[in-house]
């Protein structure tokens, strides 16, 4: 599973997220900062943070907790 976490600078809610997932001993992930980047500020925009499993494509849009985390990395049945 490779986890990229899109966020932004100056971004409380990002810290937040970030704090999240070292509480939760998150597995390792990419952090992408999505200013200046066009393609992506159109894609997340105000959404950010938001986790996304490059593998599967499926993405989890803040506002999440530790459940929700758990849920999101647990394997798919």
């Amino acid at each position: 599973m490779h986890l990229i976490l899109y966020q932004r600078d100056d971004c409380k809610l990002c810290d937040e997220a970030v704090a999240l997932l070292a509480r939760t001993h998150m597995p390792d992930f990419e952090s992408v900062w999505i200013d200046d980047d066009a393609e992506l500020e159109a894609r997340y925009g105000e959404r950010v943070p938001v986790l996304r499993d490059a593998g599967s494509g499926r993405e989890l849009g803040w506002p999440f907790d530790a459940a929700a985390l758990q849920t999101f990395l647990a394997p798919e049945a």
